[in-house]
């Protein structure tokens, strides 16, 4: 965690998502173990004991009276599954400094795996759930609490079999809709000798129920292919919406949603009524193979790939639904649920953990999504290709949601714009959304160089610094060959 926490940069850390102080002074602080909690049920981080926070933010040493006591003392509280549900901490996790004449201890909280989740305290599991926001800690609720319950099992929640529905459930349509979908790309697959029932079975949409022996539709095949009206039953905040903005005039220019009663609302039918309209969008040039028109390119399997992983990672007892928005210069796809492999390992890849395997599995038996973990990087290096600003992935905690930003903007044409609006003196629209995420790195990496910066906004470093420049609540710290900047 060195890249949270070095003591050699110690003067220039605020407190943030990722950072806590407490002085520690009489003892180990009561809400230490409310930011442990915390901490742990997002993006880890460390606590710092033996450090106050200035008015202005900064920090300043106030020493321990007994290092080595308090060290001891926390060890053993941490194990005492009263007060700590579990310890996540290995031996090196806990550091003792000296720094200005003062001793300090440096705790390294990882974040706690998804089967781990929630890490609580005081023995309660919804009164002592707590998680993190730049502000501080704060506790779960409880949907919140059962959405990480959830999480923790292998089987995912669309797996389960809901003995209480029949197979008459499905709208056959939509099922129908599949089956020629299916049968187009895999000919002479077996699968396509079975009956409606029992391809539903093979491709997991139905199963036969431990309780009665019998056939029964699954979670992800009443979501993959019900009716709106029976969805809503057993996931009461379902709701799927897509929304084109695209006149600053009109509400929206366009709009599906689920539960307008004019179609089935389910998600297949969703995907291709969506997709069809964001294709629609894309203004890229059809290649040519032989005398044929290849009207599929790179950014049209992007967007397939990127609409599947928004359906087939959402939280479907979460609030606010899936929402889809098409604008003039992007498309925002955002759904219900935290990530649960995280953003950083969203953007790395080779892990695939989705939140709905039995929607995985209806969708690749169509060729459309991925297994391996690899949707994210290979969407952000498609737009790479296409020298598109590279795409942005915001996970909000609290109403647990998590959005993929995909700009239809050349990245040429934003340095010209930003370059021609630096000469005013009125922010033009680009610099604003610029600064707003030139906030949301530092808020997520801390203390950077400008040529970090540069580089996550596709700009030259020229017009970064002069970003970075008009904004009252960044600070430079250091001298020009060693210049980072922070947020006050």
């Amino acid at each position: 965690m060195t890249d949270i926490f070095d003591i050699s940069q110690f003067d220039s850390y605020r407190e943030d998502n990722r950072r806590e102080v407490k002085k520690a002074r009489d003892g180990l602080p009561v809400s230490l173990w409310d930011t442990y909690s915390a901490f742990a049920n997002c993006y880890g981080g460390v606590i710092i004991l033996g450090v106050k926070e200035g008015k202005d933010g900064s920090w300043h040493t106030t020493g321990l009276k007994n290092a080595s006591k308090l060290q001891k003392e926390f060890w053993d509280i941490i194990n005492n599954t009263k007060k700590v549900s579990i310890n996540l901490l290995t031996e090196d996790a806990v550091e003792i400094y000296e720094y200005n004449d003062d001793i300090i201890m440096v705790i390294h909280v990882p974040a706690a795996r998804r089967e781990q989740k929630p890490v609580f305290i005081n023995d309660d599991m919804f009164g002592g759930t707590f998680r993190r926001n730049y502000e501080g800690d704060y506790h779960c609720t409880r949907i919140q609490v059962k959405t990480m319950l959830r999480d923790q099992a292998d089987d995912t929640i669309d797996m389960s079999v809901l003995d209480n529905l029949n197979m008459d459930i499905f709208n056959m349509d939509s099922v129908r809709g599949y089956r020629n979908t299916f049968a187009g790309l895999k000919d002479g697959h077996p699968f396509l000798r079975l009956d409606d029932n029992e391809f539903l079975r093979s491709i997991g949409a139905a199963a036969i129920s431990d309780k009665d022996n019998q056939l029964h539709p699954t979670a992800a095949g009443l979501l993959m292919f019900g009716n709106e009206y029976d969805i809503v039953r057993q996931f009461p905040d379902y709701f799927l919406d897509y929304r084109a903005l695209l006149d600053p005039n009109i509400r929206w220019t366009d709009r599906i949603n689920s539960s307008s009663g004019d179609w089935s609302g389910n998600i297949f039918d969703f995907y291709f009524r969506v997709y069809n309209k964001l294709k629609q969008s894309l203004n890229v040039p059809f290649k040519l193979s032989g005398l044929t028109r290849i009207d599929d390119t790179p950014m049209h399997e992007a967007i397939r790939e990127a609409l599947a992983n928004c359906l087939i990672n959402a939280d479907y007892f979460g609030s606010r639904g899936i929402v889809i928005t098409l604008q003039q210069n992007q498309i925002m796809l955002s759904n219900p649920g935290y990530s649960r492999t995280g953003k950083v390992q969203m953007i790395r890849g080779g892990v695939s953990d989705p939140r709905n395997r039995g929607l995985m599995k209806m969708f690749n038996l169509i060729d459309i999504g991925e297994r391996a973990g690899s949707g994210i990087p290979h969407i952000i290096n498609i737009w790479q290709d296409e020298d598109l600003k590279d795409p942005i992935i915001q996970e909000e905690f609290g109403s647990d949601r998590t959005s993929l930003i995909l700009s239809l903007e050349k990245k040429q044409a934003i340095k010209t714009s930003d370059n021609e609006r630096s000469s005013s003196p009125v922010r033009g629209k680009k610099t604003i959304e610029n600064q707003q995420k030139i906030l949301e790195y530092l808020k997520d990496n801390g203390r950077s160089k400008c040529s970090d910066i540069a580089i996550f906004l596709n700009l030259s470093e020229a017009r970064t610094r002069a970003l970075l420049s008009g904004m009252d609540e960044i600070e430079a710290v250091g001298s020009n060959r060693n210049r980072t900047y922070r947020i006050k």
